[in-house]
């Protein structure tokens, strides 16, 4: 992705700001920038930045469960997201907002001593392709952040100095040579930020699908038409009773379930969609149910719904409609939405689809749900 380019800046150093980037720190810092820097506020503390740090990470690491850092290797940006999530009663799905409003106030040590390691190396380490008029060695590197911020300040073009070094306290300010350009283009840069970050967790979460969709909260999402086409099904044959409980929906303001998680796939394919009660639905939240006791009675709903279709016009009209929005694989379509298939060949098909999804999910730390009744 080509960055806007600038007559007055040197532009090939923004571009390798993430060059060998080894850990995640390095996007979360600039993002943090990004995010609070206008015209009017360009001067910051370690304290605000890091807030925004955790606040970025949250849903990442809560409702996606996705791995920050290389296998094996500590990342604290992970680590204090979790504690947090140990030691407040936020849901995953918690508001930004909320969460960096708890971290202003939070004077809680172990949040403190993740809070300084996160510090330790990003706000200097950042900069590193545009120090082309200074030599730092390891001594410096390694020293006191006092004479390090010092020798970083007497380079000249940076995107910021550093100001009063305290811990959290220190603040940075974007120079009047960068603010201009950043502020311009805030929104390609971010942009080009979240790109890079796609493919640093891509990288970090090989068998994580929906990557792209995962950087930013959830968005709401629109499920009416599934819900009507389910709806349909179940006019048809008020016998379908929910998988879980064995609930009867005729009478039930029916609720969509995704049977592999949402927050792992990222999608609402129809193929992983079926009707259960808000109740139930609620109850299974973000688990995984137990594959041994329920996806023989899934597939057996799934391919109800399939035999129907072939009977009922109105219900082939409603999967037509649903299928240019929830039924993008073509690959998925031709192996499920053929005619003439068995109820034993349609749901060994779907097994081969979706076991393997399943499977990831429980690997990427996922826990299994049995319905434990109203």
């Amino acid at each position: 992705m080509q960055l806007p380019i600038s007559n007055e800046l040197n532009i090939g150093y923004l571009s390798r700001l993430f060059d060998n980037t080894s850990n995640c720190y390095k996007f979360f810092w600039f993002q943090a920038i990004l995010r609070k820097l206008n015209k009017n506020n360009n001067r910051f503390s370690f304290d605000e930045l890091v807030n925004e740090m955790i606040a970025d990470a949250w849903y990442m690491v809560t409702e996606y469960h996705l791995r920050l850092g290389p296998i094996g290797v500590k990342d604290n940006l992970e680590e204090v997201v979790k504690y947090i999530g140990i030691i407040c009663s936020f849901p995953s799905s918690e508001k930004r907002d909320k969460i960096v409003e708890f971290l202003e106030k939070c004077d809680d040590k172990m949040v403190l001593k993740y809070k300084q390691t996160l510090i330790l190396n990003v706000p200097y380490r950042l900069q590193v392709p545009f120090y082309d008029e200074i030599c730092i060695d390891n001594k410096i590197w390694n020293g006191s952040k006092k004479t390090l911020s010092n020798e970083i300040n007497k380079q000249n073009r940076l995107m910021y100095y550093f100001i009063g070094i305290n811990g959290l306290k220190t603040e940075i300010e974007i120079s009047d040579v960068w603010l201009d350009y950043l502020v311009k283009n805030k929104e390609i840069l971010m942009g080009w930020l979240h790109l890079n970050l796609i493919h640093y967790l891509q990288n970090k979460n090989p068998s994580v699908p929906g990557i792209v969709d995962k950087i930013v909260p959830p968005a709401v999402r629109d499920l009416n038409r599934v819900r009507k086409y389910w709806s349909l099904i179940i006019k048809a044959d008020p016998s379908l009773t929910d998988i879980y409980g064995k609930v009867s929906l005729t009478d039930e303001s029916i609720s969509v379930d995704h049977f592999v998680p949402w927050q792992f796939v990222a999608h609402d394919e129809l193929w992983n969609l079926h009707p259960t009660t808000r109740e139930i639905n609620s109850s299974k939240s973000n688990f995984l149910p137990s594959w041994i006791q329920y996806f023989e009675l899934f597939g057996s709903m799934e391919y109800r719904a399939y035999e129907m279709r072939q009977q009922y016009p109105q219900i082939k009209q409603a999967f037509e409609i649903c299928s240019l929005y929830h039924l993008n694989n073509q690959e998925i379509r031709n192996q499920l939405y053929v005619a003439g298939l068995s109820r034993v060949q349609f749901i060994e098909r779907l097994a081969k689809v979706m076991e393997p999804v399943y499977e990831a999910a429980k690997n990427c730390g996922f826990r299994e749900w049995v319905y434990q009744g109203g």
